[in-house]
């Protein structure tokens, strides 16, 4: 008694179906009323769904020849069949589209003009979702198969007992749907361009020769000489689906043909960008976009973190991840300690910036400010200080934009650097100079003192670029002469470090370019990527 009653209020408060709503079992039933006019009779339509069945006059009605409703309790005595047991399940096969053999189908907008055997569009679409509810077996027979067993004498009361049935089915989350249509979609097409290995998966080995580039051998045993301005590209690299949010070249010099970038489309690549210019691994570690990615010091591991709070360290000659942890923000910027290189400091979407030991997979150190995002970290002092950009500025001054904090006390040293109203997202240090440069959103580049007070030049100013809100990249040559940036437009600019003076301006991307880096060797070879998804290698 006591599922009776909640039967009935369930009942109480469902919504009707709407006219005209496609039921796989009866879709050339309810599409066919839109050729005929209304008061024609049924009997003709009733016939193409099950043979000697007739309709109800009322859509999903339950009403006795008299044209009063029917209580839930008579209904349900009168048809035991419709009982809430068995309204309630869900059957096992799939509903299927069948069409009567003995008399041709009238014209319909679902009928008409189609091949033998075509499945409508929304009976196939109907077919490919499906709920997984457990292992749940019925001792009872499903619908499917009792509309198929029943004798001619009970169509009417199976038709009235299937139009009720139709309205209750289990609910289905639309993200759910959605993911499901999605995969069936990807699993189906043939010709998608081969990825790496699914989230959480070990990826293959990297597959690395074991001598050294041609093309970078003959610089190893000299002195880098002067940087010269590249003129042409050498590469195009297009295999990210989505916009590259950073690039860095092997820090290892007989190892530097390889070049890392991260992307948002959830994976980071290896790139031979010196001899081949082809893709040597695509590692998809991670469930949401990766926002950075970076050569340990070694050359022999990477260390990526992305916006699903992950942070992996894969060893790229065995492909397995020496170290997982979760952070508890959004990442958006990671920096390996200078000296200690089983340190790294991560900030993103929070107040505080966090040291991690890999050794143990613990936070060490924590660095809080009154901030909501962190957007760059610049060691200094070789790592007994370092820098973090934040997104925190007043009216007056940019309090907190540029904070400079103590690596083992984790006290802040200095928050008064930057007095203007303009956020930095990214920073870089001058190889020869105790100076560091800043990329600001007021569309140029600051140049600060790298020691304290960390005072600001009034008098040089890097200006023509765009940043207009995007993280735009800035770096300086191995010797020191010249500074590069990206540019909102997708432009490269370069500028003379000493006079400030733009010595090149080379058309790069089609959209907006995040990342510039020199190569550490080459003194002619340049990496830009970005917002559109490509990569180009300059010389």
């Amino acid at each position: 008694m006591a599922s009776l009653v909640a039967y009935d209020d369930s009942e109480s408060e469902a919504e009707t179906e709407p006219v005209g709503s496609f039921n796989a079992a009866s879709q050339t039933k309810d599409t066919s009323d839109v050729l005929k006019p209304l008061g024609q009779d049924f009997a003709s339509e009733a016939a193409g769904v099950t043979e000697g069945a007739a309709l109800p006059t009322k859509h999903g009605s339950c009403e006795d020849p008299a044209g009063h409703r029917l209580p839930l309790v008579r209904l349900w005595r009168s048809d035991p069949g419709s009982c809430p047991s068995q309204r309630l399940q869900w059957p096992r096969t799939e509903p299927d589209v069948t069409f009567p053999t003995d008399k041709p189908p009238q014209h319909s907008l679902w009928t008409s003009h189609v091949p033998a055997g075509h499945v409508p569009l929304a009976a196939a679409r109907f077919r490919q979702v499906k709920v997984s509810w457990g292992t749940y077996h019925s001792p009872e027979p499903s619908f499917c198969a009792q509309t198929k067993s029943e004798t001619p004498g009970k169509n009417v009361n199976s038709l009235q007992r299937k139009r009720c049935e139709d309205c209750i089915v289990p609910y289905t989350p639309k993200r759910l749907r959605q993911s499901q249509a999605l995969s069936m979609e990807t699993g189906k097409s043939k010709d998608v361009e081969a990825q790496g290995p699914s989230v959480g998966r070990a990826p293959a080995p990297l597959c690395v020769t074991p001598r050294v580039s041609e093309f970078i051998q003959p610089y190893l045993d000299s002195q880098y000489k002067e940087t010269t301005i590249p003129r042409k590209v050498l590469f195009h690299l297009r295999s990210h689906r989505g916009p590259v949010n950073s690039i860095q070249w092997c820090p290892v010099f007989a190892k530097s043909h390889m070049l890392l970038s991260a992307s948002m489309d959830k994976t980071f690549k290896v790139w031979n960008a010196v001899d081949s210019g082809r893709c040597l691994q695509t590692y998809s570690l991670h469930s949401e976009a990766v926002r950075a990615a970076r050569w340990s010091p070694c050359g022999q591991r990477i260390l990526s973190g992305g916006f699903d709070f992950a942070l992996h360290l894969t060893d790229l000659e065995t492909g397995t991840q020496l170290f997982s942890g979760q952070s508890d923000f959004r990442i958006t910027t990671l920096k390996f300690h200078p000296k200690d290189h089983s340190l790294f400091v991560c900030g993103g979407f929070h107040p505080e910036v966090k040291a991690w030991d890999i050794r143990t997979g613990k936070v060490v150190r924590s660095y809080k400010a009154t901030i909501q995002q962190t957007l760059d970290i610049l060691f200094l002092q070789e790592g007994s200080e370092f820098l973090s950009s934040t997104d925190a500025s007043s009216r007056d001054s940019a309090d907190r934009t540029i904070i400079a904090w103590d690596f083992r006390s984790s006290a802040k040293i200095s928050n008064q650097i930057f007095h203007e109203r303009y956020t930095c997202p990214s920073l870089t240090l001058h190889p020869r100079e105790p100076v560091f440069l800043a990329q600001t959103n007021g569309n140029y580049l600051a140049l600060f003192s790298a020691v304290w007070p960390y005072r600001m030049s009034r008098r040089r100013r890097y200006e023509g670029h765009k940043v207009e809100g995007y993280s735009v990249g800035c770096e300086c040559s191995p010797d020191g002469d010249l500074l590069v940036t990206g540019s909102a437009d997708g432009r490269v600019l370069l500028y003379s470090f000493r006079t400030a003076s733009r010595a090149r301006t080379l058309q790069g991307h089609a959209q907006a370019c995040v990342g510039t880096t020199f190569h550490p060797v080459l003194p002619s070879v340049l990496a830009t990527c970005s917002w559109e998804g490509d990569i180009k290698i300059w010389h």
